[in-house]
């Protein structure tokens, strides 16, 4: 079975989709990375989706779950690199991403990441 690799980079795990996802590819991604999250005790996750040229409304769905689980998992969900017609799709679906931010490439969201957990541990100290 096809797997999407979920790499650690610091406090952070990223995810770089470069394949076309389908409905049991997408669900595993979301059993991979929860258990990731919790193995690594991840203070973030960043999706790339710069290779897909389509996002349905189960993938979208689940996209959202993933961002839902992570934050249980007190960690913060940065999706980049999407394209305009795939954005265009997720409006015209009615679909908004509920608790995942967005960036345009994967530098910038990074910085999203550490500025979110610097803030976190800041406010930790207190």
């Amino acid at each position: 079975m096809e797997q999407i690799p979920v790499l650690k980079l610091g406090g952070f795990l990223l995810v770089s989709i470069q394949i076309e996802l389908h409905d049991e590819l997408v669900l595993g991604l979301q059993e991979t990375l929860t258990s990731r999250i919790s193995e690594t005790r991840a203070r973030g996750v960043l999706i790339d989706i710069s290779a897909l040229e389509i996002v349905d409304s189960f993938i979208g769905r689940t996209l959202g779950h993933i961002a839902a689980m992570a934050r249980v998992l007190d960690a913060e969900t940065v999706l980049v690199g999407m394209r305009p017609a795939v954005a265009i799709t997720l409006v015209e679906l009615g679909m908004t991403l509920k608790g995942i931010r967005t960036a345009l490439d994967v530098d910038k969201g990074m910085a999203m990441l550490k500025a979110s957990a610097d803030a976190g541990e800041s406010s930790s100290l207190r």
